[in-house]
């Protein structure tokens, strides 16, 4: 599901296990390769944020982009349940 203000977000973390590395997190919700930045943000005057990961670890990354834990995942898209 997504929420009104970002139409590729969804409701709910992106669970991936991260290899060591440096990483874009789309905060706009417009990429199509979610949870990471494809240049899409473009129109939107929002960026990337950027993240570098030094040990291979599980990230639950912000799928719905209303964390207060960005770009971590801390729940928030319980607030956008229908």
């Amino acid at each position: 599901m997504s929420n009104e203000k970002f139409p590729n977000a969804q409701n709910a973390p992106f669970v991936m296990d991260m290899k060591p590395g440096k990483y874009a997190w789309c905060s706009c919700g417009e990429s199509k390769k979610q949870p990471f930045c494809d240049g899409s943000h473009g129109v939107t005057g929002m960026y990337p944020m950027m993240v570098e990961i030094d040990e291979e670890k599980k990230v639950a990354w912000c799928g719905c982009k209303c964390s207060e834990n960005k770009p971590y995942c801390d729940g928030s898209h319980s607030k956008y349940v229908e």
